[in-house]
């Protein structure tokens, strides 16, 4: 496998555990403090999911750029989560910090994945 395609198979694994943080963030309120069964579960599979893929994710990437965008994706997602359906505010100043964290990630992708 050469460098490039490595290098895109790390962030294939980084975008998946991302998303797999924003299931088990989305998750948290449900478990009632992880009182409740199965919300646990559900969450604690992708606690552990998202930190395999994490794993797998810088075994090529660097991992400061890899973690910073690994929780970017998360604290992104997870935000969009609670405006969309846990009606939480979605004031100007609110999008423009959740833009600012894009503006991050997108910077970071863009900065890490020229080949050397």
């Amino acid at each position: 496998m050469s460098l490039f395609s490595a290098n895109a198979t790390g962030w294939g694994f980084l975008l998946l555990a991302g998303l797999s943080e924003i299931c088990y963030a989305a998750a948290i309120p449900r478990t009632q403090g992880f009182t409740r069964l199965w919300p646990s579960l559900y969450c604690g599979f992708f606690i552990v999911l998202s930190l395999y893929l994490l794993a797998q994710a810088v075994r090529t990437l660097p991992v400061g750029t890899a973690y910073a965008v690994w929780v970017g994706i998360g604290a992104l997602g997870t935000a969009v989560y609670g405006i969309v359906y846990l009606n939480e505010p979605a004031d100007a100043a609110r999008l423009a910090c959740l833009g600012m964290i894009l503006a991050g990630v997108v910077g970071l992708k863009l900065v890490s994945g020229l080949p050397n």
